[in-house]
């Protein structure tokens, strides 16, 4: 199966080529990958500005690039049907509806975060939430390295998504509380709370906190490697090559 990927020199394109090249997966080679400027162009390995040009010769796709990619890229699966893994963080509801649509046509897992242990960290935290009432306050806990450009992170809105999701509650936005400062008054009964941190090289660490009283309720991830991100992406995209058109998450993938 061959695999491209997109913004192949960037922060975790660069590990899922990496990895590709490490002959650790033996059913997968890589097809090639795009960069941003032709002075970036080496010879180890098949390189181009053109996304097109990747699309047509790979079975999958691995996009970890950017929100205003996302147009370009899901139009060219859709056109090749070629299988489309995304992990770009910070999508907006509309990127969201182009993932939507060019899933009919081709098969695509769009998670906020790949790496396994934080899809298990999802499907524990919406079984808590399920078996807790809401008298439980819910807090996100987010930190990222300084370089990390959105926030709240994705995976931050997946787990306040999981949380409502056990409460038998659609996701409202107008429950989310981003962002405390003064006098704030008491607070409301089934909002969810978060704290950002961004600071030095910290992976991620994400953590969602059920507030009893007397008591506590802490889950937590903690990634120390970026390449859990890529190994995850890689499983996603060997996992999709047996599927039809549609929209899959990682919990897909991992039967969750």
């Amino acid at each position: 199966m061959k695999i491209g990927v997109t913004g192949c020199t960037g922060r975790v394109g660069s590990l899922i080529t990496k990895e590709l090249l490490s002959g650790d997966w033996k059913e997968l080679e890589l097809a090639g990958g795009t960069v941003l400027n032709e002075d970036e162009i080496a010879d180890n390995f098949f390189m181009t500005t053109n996304a097109e040009e990747l699309f047509t010769r790979a079975d999958a796709v691995i996009d970890f690039t950017s929100p205003k990619a996302v147009s370009t890229h899901t139009q060219l699966a859709a056109k090749y049907k070629t299988i489309l893994v995304i992990g770009t963080s910070g999508l907006s509801e509309a990127d969201e509806t182009l993932i939507m649509q060019a899933s009919q046509k081709a098969p695509i897992v769009y998670a906020a975060n790949m790496s396994i242990g934080v899809n298990l960290l999802i499907a524990l935290v919406q079984q808590a939430a399920r078996r807790l009432d809401e008298s439980w306050d819910a807090e996100i806990l987010d930190l990222h390295h300084k370089y990390k450009v959105d926030a709240p992170s994705g995976t931050s809105y997946a787990l306040a998504k999981a949380v409502q999701k056990g409460r038998d509650k659609a996701f409202d936005k107008s429950d989310l509380t981003l962002a405390r400062e003064g006098h704030t008054g008491p607070r409301k009964t089934g909002t969810i709370g978060f704290s950002v941190q961004r600071g030095g090289d910290v992976v991620a660490e994400n953590s969602t906190i059920f507030f009893g009283m007397g008591e506590r309720l802490e889950i937590t991830h903690k990634a120390t490697d970026r390449a859990i991100f890529a190994r995850g992406a890689l499983r996603a995209a060997l996992w999709a090559k047996d599927q039809p058109a549609g929209l899959y998450s990682m919990n897909d993938v991992l039967g969750l």
